[in-house]
């Protein structure tokens, strides 16, 4: 099976330090990130922001292909997902995952459409990585 690999490089301590990201692929070169841009407002990108991409890409590619197996193929599938990054007592954790959903699917139903997108929200590779933290999906049915 695939294997998927990426790089951090971390230099510094955790508030003054910088790093960067990188993917095997080249599809992310050298991504900065500080403790700014992961715990304040800063520039650069951080984990949460990629976890949130890797989890609304896995979401899109499930529901199309399940929508699509169900006789309905998607014109379009869009999703943004929100990872919530949040400090308690054992300092920081990712609290939730609210998932976005806004498709196109020519000669479906409601019902039919929300019992895909849930499907996909449950066997969606990286739903099941997380699946230790909540996950909330709202799917909207565009025409």
């Amino acid at each position: 099976m695939a294997i998927r690999s990426a790089t951090a490089v971390w230099k510094g301590s955790l508030t003054e330090g910088t790093g960067t990201l990188s993917s095997e692929s080249g599809a992310i070169q050298e991504a900065a990130y500080s403790f700014p841009s992961r715990f304040q407002e800063g520039e650069g990108t951080n984990p949460e922001e990629l976890i949130a991409a890797a989890h609304a890409g896995c979401f899109s590619m499930a529901l199309s292909h399940g929508l699509a197996q169900a006789g309905h193929a998607p014109t379009r599938v869009t999703t943004k997902a929100h990872v919530h990054l949040d400090k308690g007592d054992e300092g920081f954790s990712i609290t939730r995952i609210e998932l976005v959903c806004e498709a196109v699917v020519p000669g479906i139903d409601e019902a039919a459409f929300q019992e895909q997108a849930e499907g996909a929200k449950k066997g969606c590779p990286v739903s099941r990585a997380l699946s230790a933290i909540p996950i909330e999906l709202k799917a909207t049915l565009a025409t």
